[in-house]
């Protein structure tokens, strides 16, 4: 028999979990959180004997109190301590949410981010926020952007619809970064079609996409595309988003995706990777998607 007691008892035992989940989903595993996610595969068009190995960072969103520059500090030499030998930044360095004690100026985080580096060097894109946030640019309908140029004084190169041919081990790859799909509130600045007409050879190419909904456009003539923006729905549950920034919901919400077009026996599969990010994006919760620094590594082990 349910007794008013046992009621009462049940009623607080769910406000202390719901006030469990809800401190440790807006304080520790936002601000506190950082973990490494590994994939190690080998497209069908990336050549085994090519082995690269490549750090990505998404979505900082920095800001006080939750990336803040001592958290950036944190990323900067955890990223470094991975020894890859390439390093994508993926776009939104600025806040996405008003749940701040203080901005960081574009200066400040791209000092930080230039401290990083790698043989094959720092290769970075722009996000819809860095857009968004940028209020002139928004005015004048054009960029770069202030994140953009922050970068580039810092040395760190950035790509708007641009390629370059990378070498390693005598062997060649190439570096795609597209402009952001969601530039101007749904009006992008991408331009896949133009972008990969830049590439003059058959070498593989790496893609890097902010979003990724554009991935169902991407020809099986790449062998990686990289992406960030969702963060993973920032809540993450048996593998399930309830809310995804994306027009695919949770087809392209996070991790490692293999799609194939419909003709099998004359299409390859096609990679997409997508970061859960180190920042947040309208609020500042996370929970079972915490922070993170994607390595992926390329060229060892087959594609099951």
């Amino acid at each position: 028999m349910i007794t008013r007691r046992g009621l009462l008892k049940g009623a607080l035992a769910s406000l202390g979990g719901a006030a469990t989940f809800g401190s440790y989903a807006f304080a520790i595993e936002p601000a506190w959180r950082l973990r490494i996610q590994e994939y190690v595969f080998t497209p069908p068009q990336w050549p085994r004997s090519l082995k690269l190995k490549a750090a990505i960072i998404a979505d900082l969103h920095a800001c006080e109190p939750w990336v803040g520059v001592k958290r950036i500090r944190q990323i900067v030499n955890a990223t470094q301590s991975l020894e890859a030998d390439i390093i994508f930044l993926l776009g939104d360095y600025v806040a996405g949410h008003h749940f701040i004690t203080g901005q960081i100026a574009s200066n400040v985080w791209a000092a930080e981010l230039a401290k990083l580096h790698a043989p094959l060097g720092v290769h970075a894109i722009m996000g819809n926020h860095d857009w968004w946030d940028d209020l002139s640019a928004q005015r004048s309908g054009k960029g770069p952007t202030i994140a953009h140029q922050a970068l580039e004084a810092a040395g760190i190169k950035v790509y708007e619809n641009e390629v370059q041919r990378i070498n390693k081990d005598g062997q060649s790859f190439w570096v795609a970064g597209l402009g952001d799909q969601l530039a101007f509130h749904g009006r992008g600045v991408d331009d896949l079609d133009g972008t990969l007409a830049k590439i003059s050879d058959g070498d593989p190419i790496i893609l890097l996409a902010h979003e990724p909904d554009i991935f169902h456009r991407v020809p099986d003539r790449v062998a990686l595309t990289l992406s960030g923006h969702t963060h993973g729905g920032q809540v993450r549950m048996f593998g399930w988003s309830p809310i995804v920034p994306s027009h695919f919901g949770n087809r392209y919400a996070y991790g490692h995706i293999v799609e194939r077009d419909d003709d099998p026996s004359t299409a390859m599969d096609r990679h997409l990777i997508v970061s859960g990010g180190l920042g947040c994006s309208i609020i500042p919760v996370r929970f079972g998607v915490p922070p993170e620094i994607v390595i992926v590594e390329l060229g060892g082990l087959l594609t099951a």
